[in-house]
C-alpha cells in the first residue's frame, strides 16, 4: 500500500494554516477605521465608541498613514491636561509615530517588528504607500491560537546575559510544547526559529551595548538551519559578519575590534543554549568576519576553485541572511552572488554532483535502506539523508534560476513557478519535507535513543501509516534529485 498525496498533508498538516512565511495582506480581516488629521477628536471617538474599538489611523488626502488616535492619547492630553477642547482636530492630539510595513511583508516581519518595538499595532499599506489595513499582536497570536506573547516579553525584557538565558529556557520549553500541541511542521519550525532568532537579536544589542563597535555599516548574517530559517529544537550556531571597508588595509584596522565584539556574542550565545559551531563557522572566527570586499572574493573563489571543500563550505554559506545591523550589505552581497553563480555553469554541476551523493535511503520496491553496520545498525539518519537532499536541491534550483530566497520550501515554491518546472507536484515535494522534519521534532522531544536526535528505527518508532508516508517523502527527495540529474545531464 503507498501513501497518498491526501494522507502525507494529512499527516504534515498544522492545526492552523497561518504562516508566518506569509504575507500581511492575507491577515486583515476588514477595512480600517481611518479620520482626517482635521477631524474634530469628538468626531473620531464617537465613531470608536460605536465601532467598539480603541484606536483609529489618521491619512492624509493620499490615504497614506500620518498618525494614530487611540483612547489613551485622548485621556492624556485631553482630558488629564484640564483643556477639556474636543473640538480640536486630531493631529493635534494623535501619536505621531506609526509603523508601517509593505503588504508583502511576511507576518514574522510584523512579529519581529512588535516585538522589538513593543508596540500592538502595524499599519499594512501597499506599494504607494497608501493604507491597505491593520495588523495587530491578536492577529498574529490568535492565529496560532498559542500563548507566545509572555516569552516574547521575557526576552525582550532581559536586561543581562543571565537573564536572558533564564528567558531562552523558557523559550526551549515553549518550543517543546508547540510540538507537543500538534503543531504542524512548518509552523513549528517558523516559530521555533523567530524565537530563536529573538534571543539571538537581544543577545548581540545586549554585547553591543558594552562594546565601542568601529563607525562603519556592519550585518550580523545568520547561516545553514538558521539562515534558511529552518531551526528545530536542537541547533547550534553558524554566523558570520559582514561590514564595510574603504580597502584591505582599513579592513585590518577594522576586523579586531568586530572579532572581540562578535566572540563576545557567540559567547553570549551559547550561554542562550545555542553551542558553539565545532567547525568554527562563528563570526568570531577572523576567516568569517570579513569585509564586504572580502566576502564576495571568498565566493568566486569557491565558485572558481569548485573543489570538495570549496562545494562544502558553498553549501553552508550560501544561505546566509541579514540577522542585525544594516541589512543593505547582505542584500547587496546576495544580489552579488546570485548573478554571479548564475552564470557559473560548471560550479553548478559540480555542486549537482555533489549533492546527488547523498542518496534517500530507499532501494528497490520502496524499501528503507537502514544501516547494516555501525554503532546504530538497523537504523535511518533523518537529517542527511532524508532533509539534505530537498535542501541541496532547492538551493541548486534557486542559484540556477537566480532565486534570492533562503528557505528551502520559498525556493521551493518560487522554483515551482519557472516554466521548465510545467506539471510538477511541488505541494506533495515540499509536504514530503514537512514530514522528515515533523519526525525529526518528535524525535528531538524524546530521548537520544541513537545517539542522534536525528536517527530513527522505522519498524520499531514509526506505525504502519508512517512508514508508508516517510518512503512517500523518500520518494519526493528522490524526485527532486532526478530533476538536478536531468538538468545537469549527470
Amino acid at each position: 500500500m503507498r501513501a497518498s498525496a491526501t494522507e502525507l498533508g494529512a499527516l504534515t498538516a498544522s492545526t492552523a494554516a497561518f504562516s508566518l512565511h506569509d504575507p500581511l495582506r492575507g491577515l486583515i480581516r476588514r477595512q480600517p477605521f481611518t479620520v482626517t488629521p482635521v477631524t474634530p477628536v469628538r468626531d473620531a471617538l464617537e465613531q470608536m465608541n460605536a465601532l467598539r474599538i480603541g484606536s483609529v489611523i489618521v491619512v492624509d488626502d493620499d490615504a497614506r498613514p500620518r498618525g494614530i488616535l487611540t483612547f489613551s492619547d485622548v485621556l492624556s492630553r485631553i482630558v488629564l491636561a484640564a483643556e477639556g477642547d474636543l473640538w480640536r482636530p486630531v493631529e493635534e492630539v494623535m501619536t505621531t509615530r506609526v509603523f508601517t510595513l509593505s503588504a508583502d511583508a511576511s507576518a514574522y516581519e510584523a512579529v519581529l517588528l512588535m516585538a522589538r518595538r513593543n508596540i500592538r499595532y502595524v499599519c499594512v499599506t501597499e506599494a504607494d504607500g497608501r493604507l491597505l489595513g491593520v495588523v495587530s499582536r491578536g492577529d498574529l497570536y490568535s492565529a496560532q491560537r498559542l500563548a507566545s506573547e509572555d516569552v516574547v516579553n521575557a526576552v525582550l525584557s532581559a536586561r543581562d546575559i543571565a537573564a536572558l538565558a533564564e528567558a531562552a529556557r523558557a523559550v526551549r520549553s515553549f518550543s517543546h510544547r508547540l510540538v507537543g500541541q500538534g503543531l504542524g511542521a512548518e509552523q513549528a519550525i517558523q516559530w521555533i526559529s523567530s524565537l530563536n532568532e529573538l534571543v539571538s537579536l537581544q543577545a548581540i544589542e545586549l554585547v553591543a551595548a558594552d562594546h565601542a563597535l568601529p563607525q562603519v555599516p556592519w550585518c550580523w548574517l545568520a547561516l545553514g538551519s538558521e539562515g534558511r530559517f529552518e531551526q528545530t529544537l536542537a541547533t547550534d550556531q553558524d554566523n558570520g559578519l559582514v561590514f564595510e571597508a574603504a580597502d584591505a588595509a582599513e579592513a585590518e584596522i577594522l576586523r579586531p575590534r568586530f572579532i572581540a565584539f562578535a566572540k563576545a556574542v557567540n559567547a553570549a550565545l551559547a550561554a542562550c543554549g545555542f553551542p558553539l559551531c565545532r567547525g568554527q563557522i562563528m563570526a568570531g572566527n577572523p576567516q568569517w568576519c570579513l569585509s564586504s570586499a572580502e566576502w564576495r572574493s571568498r565566493f568566486a573563489g569557491w565558485i572558481n576553485e569548485a573543489e570538495p571543500a570549496a562545494l562544502l563550505k558553498a553549501s553552508i554559506f550560501f544561505d546566509f541572511r541579514a540577522l542585525h545591523g544594516e541589512a543593505r550589505l547582505a542584500d547587496e552581497l546576495r544580489a552579488w552572488l546570485t548573478e554571479r553563480a548564475q552564470g557559473a555553469a560548471l560550479f553548478l554541476r559540480l555542486m549537482a554532483a555533489n549533492a546527488l551523493q547523498c542518496r534517500p535511503p530507499l532501494g528497490w520496491f520502496a524499501r528503507f535502506q537502514l544501516e547494516r553496520s555501525g554503532e546504530h545498525p538497523g537504523t535511518l539518519e533523518l537529517k542527511m539523508h532524508g532533509i539534505r537532499p530537498y535542501v541541496d536541491a532547492a538551493r541548486l534550483f534557486a542559484l540556477g534560476q537566480g532565486l534570492r530566497a533562503t528557505s528551502t520550501v520559498q525556493r521551493l515554491r518560487e522554483a515551482a513557478a519557472h516554466p521548465t518546472f510545467e506539471g510538477e507536484d511541488m505541494a506533495a515535494v515540499i509536504d514530503g519535507f514537512h514530514f522528515i522534519q515533523l519526525l525529526r521534532l518528535r524525535n528531538q522531544q524524546g530521548e537520544r535513543r541513537y545517539g542522534s536526535p536525528n536517527r530513527l528505527d522505522p519498524h520499531r518508532d514509526l506505525n504502519h501509516l508512517e512508514r508508508q508516508v516517510l518512503r512517500h517523502a523518500f520518494a519526493q527527495a528522490q524526485r527532486l534529485q532526478e530533476r538536478l540529474r536531468l538538468d545537469y545531464r549527470l
